[in-house]
């Protein structure tokens, strides 16, 4: 690619793409920008044209840099207020528009639409919190130093400072959501942002760009930039960024971390989430529960979640009439056209996604486990699919699918099913289906893991609580207030020869 000086681009500003010839610019430094080359995103349900997204040349990806680096100071010392209020606007747009965005998401990602509209709701949420956690984060804490004699008339004040221009490395999944979850803590901690959305579903981060460029935020503090993958070594190197933030698989996020081991990464990765039924959630109001949450939550979007259920481990007691159940509930699942608001399952982010996740259960069902229900292709849509009896050197046994599969297996008894949880390379997050609070605290206690649901599947997240994994899950936390201790770090201010 030849590169380009930035210049300023009058192109479409909405959210649903008007003609094939329509260009969406990227963000430089809180301005619209276009380089020279673009590339196509297309839907994975029917492969039409969603939108032409302009790719920013090498000259302007170090120009955003180097703005990101001259505002650091102006940012950091903005009024809370000031930023409060960006974010302020930013989740009030996102609710006006909200049934807007949904469609792009859905359009872009595959997503069912009941899926994006509860993508947008979250992020309105995200933001929210942000504008919350920037007028009350930083307030400082005071230390008396007299304790010993030496500390006589000193007092200690330490208060959080950024880290300086965060790189926010956002995934497909969930195409506003994680962009918001960079964006928001940074802005809120007063860190610049350079945010790269994924190759695949970038319009969603361009339009948190449209709603920041509305805002009084300086120029410089942000930029929303859809820079090729295979560029992004050189972002990475750059020691102007001293925070990154990445969400995607494990192979990536720790090549990423090895290759910069004195930056401060967060990395929210992979996992094979674990939905335990113990044998005390024995009722048929307590199995048609579990089943149906495990059923939805195994093969919403896809199964494309990091918290997504594959495994449910089931005590041997109630494990024959839980399984039926499962099956049946998965069966129920509606699958097809994401644009239908009845369709709960759609297609996979590309056809080649959904080609390996069927790989997968050729080679478990080669292997000697039993199929029930699904394993059926049809171009990017993979079919629920629900299968037991599972070899344990499977590929499907070890690493995350990422896609509508589920596998049920019988264990005898809490400790086996834990250590099943913990048989695992992952640990993002795992549910207990159990009423007894004595489990709950064993669980919670026993599983490596970095969140334990109790009475639910792990895919229950919510915002503003901390979320990240232990093992080969991530490092750090994303949740709005724990994301801005991560992009922040404390500095201590010793006053001296005070009355104390």
């Amino acid at each position: 690619m030849s590169p380009d000086v930035s210049s300023d681009a009058a192109v479409t500003s909405d959210a649903a793409v008007t003609s094939d010839a329509a260009v969406h610019a990227f963000w430089l430094a809180g301005r619209q920008a276009t380089g020279q080359d673009t590339f196509d995103v297309t839907s994975p349900w029917d492969g039409r044209l969603v939108g032409r997204v302009s790719v920013p040349t090498e000259e302007q990806v170090e120009e955003a840099v180097a703005a990101s680096v001259a505002v650091q100071a102006e940012f950091a010392a903005t009024p809370a207020h000031v930023r409060a209020a960006a974010l302020d606007h930013v989740q009030r747009r996102l609710t006006e528009r909200a049934e807007e965005i949904a469609r792009l998401i859905s359009a872009e990602n595959g997503k069912p639409i009941k899926w994006a509209r509860g993508e947008v709701g979250r992020a309105v949420s995200v933001f929210r919190f942000a504008a919350e956690e920037a007028r009350r984060f930083n307030g400082g804490e005071a230390q008396r130093l007299d304790t010993d004699a030496g500390g006589t008339g000193r007092l200690a004040l330490t208060r959080r400072f950024p880290r300086g221009t965060v790189l926010g490395i956002a995934p497909f999944n969930f195409p506003l959501n994680l962009c918001a979850h960079k964006v928001a803590p940074a802005i809120a901690a007063g860190a610049p942002i350079i945010l790269k959305p994924a190759p695949a579903t970038p319009l969603s981060g361009l339009i948190l760009g449209e709603l920041l460029a509305e805002t009084d935020l300086p120029a410089g503090s942000w930029s929303v930039l859809p820079v090729p993958n295979d560029r992004m070594p050189a972002l990475v190197q750059d020691e102007r960024l001293p925070v990154i933030s990445f969400t995607g698989s494990d192979r990536v996020g720790y090549a990423i971390m090895d290759s910069v081991p004195r930056k401060h990464c967060t990395l929210e990765l992979g996992g094979n989430g674990a939905a335990v039924v113990l044998p005390d959630y024995a009722s048929e109001a307590d199995l048609d529960w579990a089943a149906t949450r495990i059923a939805t939550f195994s093969n919403y979007q896809g199964g494309q979640s990091c918290i997504s259920v594959q495994r449910v481990i089931a005590d041997a007691t109630v494990y024959d009439r839980l399984l039926p159940k499962i099956v049946a509930a998965v069966e129920a699942q509606v699958t097809g056209d994401p644009s239908d608001e009845a369709t709960e399952v759609g297609p996979l982010v590309s056809e080649d996604a959904a080609r390996r996740v069927e790989s997968w259960v050729q080679e478990a069902v080669e292997a000697g486990a039993t199929l029930l229900t699904g394993g059926k292709r049809d171009g990017a849509t993979y079919a629920p699919t629900v299968l037991t009896d599972l070899p344990a050197d499977t590929t499907l046994a070890r690493e995350e699918v990422f896609g509508p599969v589920l596998t049920v297996q019988r264990v005898e008894g809490e400790a086996a099913a834990f250590a099943a949880v913990n048989d695992s390379k992952y640990g993002l997050q795992t549910g207990v289906f159990t009423h007894d609070l004595q489990a709950a605290f064993r669980a919670h206690r026993a599983l490596e893991v970095g969140g334990v649901v109790i009475g639910d599947v792990p895919s229950y997240r919510a915002d503003q609580m901390p979320y990240g994994g232990a093992k080969e899950s991530g490092v750090g936390r994303e949740g709005v207030r724990f994301a801005m201790e991560d992009y922040t770090y404390e500095r201590v201010l010793v006053l001296t020869g005070l009355d104390l």
